[in-house]
């Protein structure tokens, strides 16, 4: 096939992808679904024989194509994809909004995505073992299964969480997205330890004791503390080397954000860590951090996140043949309805036990349990070490009809629960702001975003008499901007955008800060940039 015409189908392929996104919030289904159907029906067998002029053949040996796939390069692509999602997750985390749920949201990031998996897999051996023993799948195989399908999916639940049509109470929000992009590298770590007991009994013929089961808790310590140390020094090092190198052309500073990613994760796995912890945890801490070009970077990765997610969505989906996902589904559904209405909903309530979110948002947070692209990439982790091992191919076709359950059941129905249990908040419109500033390392000036309070409304600014050394550049009335003036009077819930020194700014936080007997959202900082202009 010629070079362009793959570029076109590819193109055509994402532009549809991107299109379906539009159609998802109409109908009230996540966009990743629609992205893996665009796969599917790339892979179907109309298309394929349309394109290649020769009919497609189900029954391809894993070792060979997957409808058209290498196992080994969707492994590669899968990972790749996930490490930028999981850095820009991580990017796009504010660290004062989470540190209030950190420890709850560790606790649901690791020992909840193990008991997940431990329920899921015991409830799998002992259902396969009553109904089908003639099949002889043992306890390894099972546990792998329940570690691949463990962990929410960081891509699903961001996609979801950050769309306008999901508003949630409180610490729900923060508590969710800090677990969803915190916990797929405890999956993979699982994933991976299991896998190592599958290849032991498949290869060798050992069956595992109870000692090689106990090495799980060793393992995770070393593999998670190497990933956090690593991906916090990378992201100290890639801070420093933004504000210190000065480059002579703007567009290399987003290069280095992609450098940044590849390195952070590779590094950390040669050094026997976990790469995804590795990048998450960096991509906090540069998130966090001040440096040249933050906010520029920060754009460039949560455009690069959504360009691997269609990539990854779609190529997973062009791996499964819809025939054989229908014939996987007995087992899958069998499996989702007990991840979803036992293993994950106990896994919640023992980890939240002391936690002091009340059982109403403890019941939102055990749905709120999306299966997305990670546990459908984890899958090609045993399809790229055991090729030709009997149930490596069954094995990713339920885990794929388990994440497609999954999102149509709890994908559609977060917000009606919500509103049900009565923990959906108002819907903030996201407006977009005509004008940006952007550190370059030029100029000490900062900039921030102020909300006006109801002690300041109906003051104009001249009679404001604001700190020496701060202007006002604009203000947003619900959907309009309004270009200020001295006599421009205030009302309460005007945003306005301040700049000058870094002290003029920050006296400007006390300045707008609410009047006496004043609570709610007045006076509440909506963004602070505090960076070089």
């Amino acid at each position: 096939m010629e070079l362009y015409v793959i570029l076109a189908i590819l193109g055509a392929l994402m532009l549809l992808s991107l299109l379906s996104s539009k159609l998802s919030s109409r109908i009230n289904m996540p966009c990743l679904l629609l992205f893996l159907a665009v796969g599917m029906f790339w892979g179907s067998e109309t298309v394929t024989t349309f394109i290649n002029g020769t009919p497609f053949i189900p029954d391809a040996q894993s070792a060979q194509m997957t409808r058209g796939v290498s196992p080994v390069l969707a492994n590669y692509i899968g990972s790749i994809s996930l490490a930028f999602i999981l850095f820009s997750g991580g990017f796009d985390t504010d660290w004062k909004s989470v540190k209030n749920v950190f420890k709850t949201g560790l606790l649901l990031s690791t020992l909840g995505v193990l008991l997940s998996a431990l329920f899921t897999g015991l409830a799998a051996w002992g259902l396969v073992s009553l109904v089908s023993p003639e099949m002889k799948i043992t306890l390894p195989w099972c546990l792998l299964l329940g570690s691949i399908i463990s962990s929410t999916d960081a891509a699903a639940v961001f996609s979801i969480l950050r769309s306008k049509s999901v508003s949630l109470k409180g610490q729900l929000q923060p508590l969710l997205e800090f677990e969803s992009g915190s916990n797929d590298p405890m999956a993979a770590f699982l994933t991976l330890f299991f896998l190592s007991l599958v290849t032991m009994e498949t290869t060798r013929g050992q069956s595992p004791v109870l000692l090689d089961y106990l090495m799980v808790v060793p393992a995770f310590f070393r593999d998670m503390a190497i990933g956090i140390l690593m991906g916090v020094g990378i992201g100290a090092l890639f801070v420093w080397i933004y504000n210190k190198i000065d480059f002579d052309y703007n567009g290399l500073y987003y290069v280095l954000a992609v450098v940044a990613v590849l390195l952070t994760y590779s590094v950390t796995s040669l050094c026997y860590g976990n790469g995804f912890m590795a990048v998450y945890a960096a991509g906090i801490y540069m998130g966090n951090s001040k440096f040249v070009f933050h906010n520029g970077v920060g754009r460039f990765y949560d455009g690069l996140a959504w360009m691997m997610q269609v990539i990854l969505f779609t190529m997973l989906g062009r791996l499964a043949a819809p025939g054989a996902v229908w014939q996987a589904k007995w087992y899958g559904l069998a499996a989702a309805g007990f991840l979803m209405i036992f293993a994950r909903p106990l896994a919640i309530l023992l980890c939240m036990w002391k936690s002091p979110f009340s059982f109403r948002e403890r019941l939102l947070v055990s749905w709120v349990g999306l299966r997305g692209g990670a546990p459908i990439m984890l899958a090609t982790f045993p399809l790229l070490a055991m090729p030709h091992a009997l149930g490596t191919k069954a094995l990713f076709y339920i885990v794929f009809f388990i994440v497609i359950t999954s999102v149509l059941l709890q994908g559609m129905t977060i917000m009606p629960l919500a509103r049900l249990l009565k923990l959906d908040a108002p819907l903030k419109k996201r407006v977009r702001m005509p004008l940006s500033f952007e550190e370059t390392g030029d100029s000490s000036s900062s900039s921030r975003e102020l909300e006006v309070p109801r002690a300041r409304s109906g003051r104009t600014l001249a009679e404001l008499k604001l700190p020496e050394g701060a202007l006002v550049l604009m203000i947003r009335r619900d959907e309009k901007f309004i270009v200020p003036r001295g006599d421009t009077a205030l009302q309460e819930g005007d945003i306005v955008t301040i700049m000058g020194s870094p002290s003029a700014v920050e006296s400007c936080g006390e300045f707008f800060s609410p009047g006496p007997g004043e609570t709610g959202p007045s006076g509440e900082i909506l963004k602070e940039n505090c960076e070089k202009v």
